[in-house]
C-alpha cells in the first residue's frame, strides 16, 4: 500500500482517508496503514499550523 501524502485536503475528512484506505481491494497491510496515517496526521497538522501562523500574522497587520 504507497503512501498518498502531500496531497490536497480540503474538502476530505481524516474520517474519510480511513475509510479510502480500508476499503482498499488489497490485502491489508497494517504497518504499510498506520504509516500511511501517520503521514496524513502530520500534512494535516502542518496545514493547520501554518493556516493559524497566517491568521495570526494577517491580524497583525490589520492592527497595524
Amino acid at each position: 500500500m504507497p503512501s498518498q501524502t502531500g496531497g490536497n485536503h480540503a474538502g476530505r475528512t481524516l474520517h474519510d482517508r480511513l475509510d479510502t484506505l480500508l476499503q482498499d481491494p488489497g490485502p491489508l497491510d497494517k504497518r504499510a496503514l498506520l504509516a500511511t496515517l501517520d503521514a496524513e496526521v502530520a500534512a494535516r497538522e502542518i496545514h493547520a499550523y501554518k493556516a493559524g501562523w497566517n491568521d495570526a500574522l494577517a491580524e497583525l497587520h490589520r492592527r497595524s
